[in-house]
């Protein structure tokens, strides 16, 4: 009764077969997948050359670190949110608009829905793995303190599930290939700007502004993974990324919907 209530184009039923698609296409072409993984992974290791040295010690969660120690979980959302959004913008406008994969897909028992639950949870995936290697690479730094910090990683899926969302639904408002600028041109200060290389506080009367950032919530949130310490507060950063995961898979299935049924 429910699915005859519900929107055709809302209803979900099949997301994994998109899901494996990616992983039959991609198996012989890993070099892409990985390859956003390396610019966070190069800014935590010029961190460590020489301008950890510089910065001293930076408070957080009530006690002193070392500067690498503060930047390395917010570079660790970060690249969770580059493996989400690379795959969820320029591979899904190729798919969408000139490979016409989804067209093909809806010749199927798929809905609308279906694939974009599928593509979001493929760039979710994506951006796990690199959230994971990231994770690797600060233990064998000496930047991890407890297991703790392996809740990082469903902290990290919710950042990537919410910039994922984000960038399918923006994607299907692209008109081509000129577009993806505006993407990299937001992706800058989101990463550069959301107190991800300074504490909140140093931005004084503009602290407002950084939390807009969706990425300042989850930087926040694996912080909090890594240093071990929780509180109330938490709840709300988590509110306002599955909020906006929502409202982007909303938009994304109703969108893709319109754009392949004209």
């Amino acid at each position: 009764m429910l699915l005859r209530i519900v929107p055709a184009s809302l209803v979900v039923r099949r997301p994994p077969r998109m899901i494996e698609r990616h992983v039959v296409a991609y198996r012989r072409q890993w070099l892409i997948v990985v390859s956003g993984f390396f610019e966070p992974l190069f800014y935590l290791l010029s961190m460590r050359a020489g301008l950890s040295d510089l910065v001293g010690k930076v408070s957080m969660a009530g006690k002193q670190v070392s500067y690498e120690a503060f930047v390395a979980p917010a570079l660790m959302a970060s690249s969770a949110m580059n493996g989400a959004i690379f795959d969820s913008t320029g591979n899904v406008l190729h798919r969408m608009k000139y490979a016409r994969i989804y067209d093909a897909a809806l010749a199927t028992p798929m809905t609308p829905a279906d694939v974009a639950v599928g593509e979001i949870g493929w760039a979710l995936l994506r951006g796990q793995f690199y959230a994971c290697s990231f994770l690797g690479v600060m233990a064998a730094l000496g930047l991890v303190d407890s297991w703790w910090s392996l809740l990082a990683l469903p902290a990290c899926a919710l950042v990537g599930l919410t910039f994922a969302s984000i960038g399918f639904a923006s994607t299907t408002f692209m008109r081509g290939w000129t577009d993806m600028e505006i993407v990299t041109t937001a992706m800058m200060p989101l990463a550069l700007f959301s107190a991800t290389f300074f504490p909140i506080s140093s931005y004084g009367s503009w602290a407002w502004l950084v939390q807009l950032s969706p990425l300042y919530h989850g930087v926040v949130l694996v912080r909090a993974a890594n240093a071990g310490v929780w509180d109330v507060s938490l709840l709300g950063h988590i509110a306002v990324l599955l909020t906006l995961a929502l409202l982007a898979i909303s938009v994304a299935a109703r969108r893709l919907d319109i754009l392949l049924r004209k």
